[in-house]
């Protein structure tokens, strides 16, 4: 069977459904088709208990202020973070204000960021990073201490069982989240499903096998249905917004862009408590410093989560190794990406990252009473029978080429487009989820260049995010009005779980 569409996007995450969201309402006439491999959607990177549900905007997570020999902190990649997530709260509030979108407190719950170390060195860091962030207005309601009856009344189980006199200190900003990605994802793949099937299409049980682009510049995907059917399609323009998948896929596309990306697949572990009276005395996100010599991907955090109305607190992340690209995926995933353009940078990450690989090894190892010893940090009288673990989702981090190194490792996400803007993909993990608005409104501008110049686009762009991360980030008094809004509309004046 073969069809044409406009736009086909791969993978039914909240990548996808925003992309959608956004290409829906600047051109309403499009012929949009998600495809999604899995029988649900949002169901690998964008489930709920797949990701710690940060609503990541740099309140609380040291790692985005890095301090400099001379004991100064850089706070440029903070702004950055704290306003896309803010670009995307201002597109979840633009369709809950049309009134098709659904509750947002299905989705969005206001819950404090707090960073919490201990020991005098990390003392005098965090206290370096609230004066830094204190002066720009992104940070201008935080709030820092020392003392540890304050630390105690924001957060009681950190100091639950701490007999000890080791120095303290602890920031907290009121303006934090918890997101259900999951959820946030099927609202809008729910929103579009409403549109009639010759304008947008949400398909499940459908694997991608093959991409190619015709001599026309339009792309012919052939599909493969969970019945052992199959379909072509072809469309103008192809997202690939698959997860760890989007690698496999961007290689068959063959685009010279793709040369020299490779994967490297990580997995992930929570410790997970749903006791109410544990529960109930933890109301924060709560973030500390990673151990020396461990990636940024392992900072440790005690989090609340609110997952289809239920609270439970959250404690991790302890890494895993396995060779699949996505949790549902194939052990053979990690092979397969290995092409000549990308096995020199491969094998040179290998080389250069052998602390990495000792890392995810001792985790793997790990015990639940390791682990559980892991979270005393936080909490010292966590016991071992009030928690379980939880697996998370597969996180493949970006390797690319590199002059110097011949090959570097890439934390974070990374857009790779054709030239001529015909198909994109988007590659790595964290802050995406948080930052998906920013994210494809760069994809946009990358691949639609002439049409985000033109009135029509720009008057719903600005319609849909009026202010831009940039204008935030220098102009205080528009950062105060569009957070009122947002709150206002998200429901996020609400301090309660």
């Amino acid at each position: 069977m073969n069809e044409s569409v406009d736009v086909v996007l791969v993978g039914a995450g909240v990548m996808s459904a925003t992309l959608a969201t956004l290409l829906q309402a600047l051109e309403p006439e499009s012929r949009i088709e998600i495809l999604e491999r899995l029988d649900s959607t949002a169901s690998e990177s964008s489930f709920a208990w797949n990701n710690a549900g940060t609503g990541h905007a740099a309140l609380c997570e040291l790692n985005y202020t890095p301090q400099a020999d001379d004991g100064s902190v850089s706070i440029d990649k903070a702004v950055s973070i704290n306003t896309m997530f803010e670009e995307s709260k201002q597109l979840w509030s633009y369709f809950v204000e049309q009134g098709d979108l659904g509750d947002p407190r299905d989705f969005i719950h206001p819950v404090p960021h707090m960073s919490f170390v201990r020991g005098q060195k990390d003392v005098n860091f965090l206290h370096a990073r609230f004066e830094a962030l204190k002066a720009h207005h992104c940070f201008a309601d935080m709030s820092y201490t020392e003392d540890r009856a304050q630390i105690e009344q924001w957060a009681p189980l950190l100091l639950d069982g701490r007999n000890d006199n080791e120095a303290l200190a602890a920031t907290r900003a009121e303006g934090g989240t918890d997101v259900d990605f999951g959820a946030l994802t099927r609202m809008m793949l729910k929103r579009l499903e409403a549109f009639p099937d010759e304008q947008v299409r949400v398909s499940t049980g459908q694997s991608v096998t093959d991409l190619k682009r015709s001599d026309d510049g339009r792309w012919t995907v052939s599909v493969e249905t969970s019945d052992g059917k199959t379909r072509t399609l072809t469309a103008k323009f192809v997202f690939l917004g698959a997860g760890g998948a989007a690698l496999h896929l961007l290689q068959k596309s063959e685009i010279p862009e793709a040369s020299g990306y490779g994967g490297f697949p990580v997995s992930g572990q929570w410790l997970r408590c749903d006791k109410p009276e544990i529960v109930e005395r933890h109301l924060a996100k709560v973030y500390s410093k990673a151990p020396v010599g461990s990636p940024p991907m392992s900072v440790p955090h005690l989090d609340t989560r609110n997952v289809d109305g239920s609270p439970s607190l959250l404690f991790g992340p302890f890494a895993g190794f396995t060779t699949k690209f996505l949790k549902t995926g194939s052990v053979f995933d990690l092979v397969k990406s290995v092409r000549g353009s990308n096995l020199s940078p491969m094998l040179s990450v290998a080389k250069n990252n052998f602390d990495l690989l000792k890392y995810l090894i001792e985790q793997v190892r790990q015990s639940h009473t390791d682990r559980v010893d892991a979270l005393r940090d936080f909490f010292p009288n966590a016991r071992d029978d009030d928690w379980r673990l939880e697996v998370a989702g597969q996180r493949v981090q970006i390797i690319k080429k590199d002059p110097e190194k011949g090959g570097i490792l890439q934390f974070g996400t990374e857009v790779v487009a054709a030239g001529d803007g015909s198909l994109a993909a988007l590659l790595g993990a964290s802050p995406g989820a948080s930052t998906a608005t920013s994210i494809m409104l760069g994809l946009l501008e990358q691949c639609f260049p002439e049409k985000c110049q033109s009135p029509e686009w720009q008057e719903r762009l600005n319609a849909i995010v009026p202010a831009r991360a940039k204008t935030l980030a220098s102009q205080a008094e528009t950062l105060n009005e569009v957070r009122h809004r947002t709150h206002q509309t998200l429901k996020l004046n609400d301090p309660t779980v």
